[in-house]
């Protein structure tokens, strides 16, 4: 038991609570369920959904039947349907209830997300209370050029922790902003801002450097560096 809910996937949420969403499928640590985005160019792009009890969220894509995108953050989701306002996935995915397609927002799917969340944000801040990961740069493969990740949520976390165990990461897999090979490199006088709320200027330090949290580390992860963040955290 953890705070009173039993880590399995069949007491994660009551029957009341899930009501008539469907393709509902109870897992070990998880349940899955129908989920889709909409773009008005290409239509709908479904998946299923997998919401873990520790917070995380993970979509296979079906949108064609030889799709081979797997365990993606519902912002990639997002990204991979063509929605072309992109950037509000919690409203733009969506799941079947009831035969209508109601926006992961207004439902209750997100409560173990949320729930991660405000316990990490609140848990890993800085003495003024902000977030204490700094940005961080990644290289392009292609045009060699550093790109800008922000670290203040768990998913966009998710998003840096992906994309470095990517040796052939380019700027178009950035899932949020709309930037390419072809947009300017940021300016060396803008890089050494990297939200430290100690100094802007900040090479590193404790209020901004995290060597491992909730928010930072993932349970559904296999490199070595989640799973012996997870072993720990359960011992």
């Amino acid at each position: 038991m953890e705070n009173g809910i039993a880590k399995d996937g069949a007491f994660m949420f009551s029957d009341e609570e899930l009501g008539e969403i469907s393709g509902l499928r109870r897992g070990g640590d998880y349940i899955e369920v129908t989920c889709g985005c909409t773009s008005h160019r290409y239509g709908d792009a479904v998946g299923r959904l997998r919401v873990f009890v520790g917070g995380d969220l993970e979509i296979s894509c079906e949108c064609t039947p030889g799709c081979q995108e797997d365990k993606l953050t519902p912002a990639a989701f997002e990204k991979h349907s063509g929605r072309e306002t992109a950037r509000k996935w919690k409203s733009n995915v969506w799941v079947m209830v009831d035969g209508e397609k109601v926006p992961l927002s207004k439902t209750v799917l997100l409560k173990y997300y949320n729930k991660a969340s405000k316990n990490a944000n609140g848990s890993h801040k800085s003495h003024n209370g902000r977030p204490c990961h700094r940005d961080e740069f990644i290289r392009c493969t292609r045009c060699n050029k550093e790109r800008r990740f922000r670290l203040r949520t768990k998913e966009e976390c998710r998003v840096h922790h992906d994309a470095l165990a990517n040796c052939s990461w380019k700027c178009s897999d950035l899932p949020y902003d709309k930037i390419t090979c072809e947009t300017d490199e940021e300016r060396a006088s803008r890089k050494i801002y990297r939200g430290c709320s100690r100094s802007p200027t900040c090479n590193g330090c404790t209020s901004c450097v995290c060597f491992g949290c909730d928010i930072c580390r993932f349970s559904d992860c296999s490199c070595q560096t989640c799973v012996d963040f997870t072993r720990n955290a359960e011992t």
